[in-house]
């Protein structure tokens, strides 16, 4: 079943027959199906909660699922109508993931380091821009096509995973760091998650400007930063700058919009 599977893709590879646009306009190589992602998406998630506590915490979960809803709700199509499930993590990490099959975790220390709703917004509208955008999708291609497909063509749909095959998968999929398996979107990706995510926050009715504020928190949480071209994510500086101008043209937007009504738990 495995040689087969990898067959088949990479067939699809030889082809060259599965050339997409995002939703920016930007050309993407996709080699696998939407259900195969979805599939993906739903084995790393459980494994993640599994392996990770998941807060109990009623106010907690009320407000980032407010949220998360909101976002959902003007989405486009058929993204708005997917079934999506949010799970707070109680875990001091800085983080949140959204991943194939409507699947959205976000981890408490980013609740504390988002100081509002609207900076909250725009991390979880950033991260269900990856997934609209199926950036996953597209760096499985790539992966597949630089070599490592031998492994991901045996680790796909309908196979028991081990916690190391698990680890890869969920490494592709965007959230393995801290399982240590370390496949970080690329700069690429991370621009067009921002650009998406703060039209689905505007259109939320949360404020876009909040998010460069929200990129201030993060850079003020410390440590020493790479230089921006050995790194695969943009600097701070220059995501708050481009965020900015971003921000002015979704402005129009966000006046338009229903205000947000997901207060913070105190």
């Amino acid at each position: 079943m495995r040689i087969w599977k990898s067959a088949v893709i990479a067939a699809a590879v030889v082809g060259a027959v599965a050339c997409t646009q995002s939703p920016t306009g930007r050309s993407q190589l996709q080699l696998f199906s939407s259900d195969e992602l979805a599939q993906l998406g739903s084995q790393s998630y459980n494994s993640l909660k599994e392996q990770e506590k998941v807060s109990n915490d009623p106010a907690l979960n009320r407000y980032v699922q407010c949220i998360s809803n909101d976002l959902i709700a003007v989405l486009p199509e058929p993204w708005a109508q997917q079934t999506w499930e949010v799970t707070v993590f109680d875990s001091e990490m800085v983080n949140a993931f959204a991943l194939p099959g409507g699947k959205i975790g976000v981890y408490t220390g980013l609740i504390d380091v988002a100081e509002t709703p609207d900076q909250l917004a725009a991390v979880i509208g950033h991260e269900i821009g990856h997934v609209i955008a199926q950036h996953s999708n597209e760096r499985m291609s790539n992966q597949f096509a630089a070599g490592l497909g031998l492994q991901l063509g045996g680790l796909l749909i309908g196979q028991e995973m081990d916690s190391n095959e698990a680890a890869l998968i969920m490494g592709v999929l965007g959230v393995g760091v801290q399982l240590g398996y370390i496949l970080p979107y690329s700069r690429i990706h991370e621009s067009e998650s921002d650009e998406l995510g703060l039209r689905y926050m505007a259109a939320a009715g949360y404020d876009p400007r909040q998010a460069a504020e929200l990129w201030r928190n993060m850079a003020r949480q410390g440590g020493a930063k790479p230089p921006e071209f050995l790194s695969t994510h943009p600097s701070p500086e220059t995501r708050i700058t481009k965020l900015e101008k971003l921000a002015v043209e979704a402005m129009a937007t966000y006046r338009n919009a229903p205000r947000a009504n997901c207060p913070k738990p105190t």
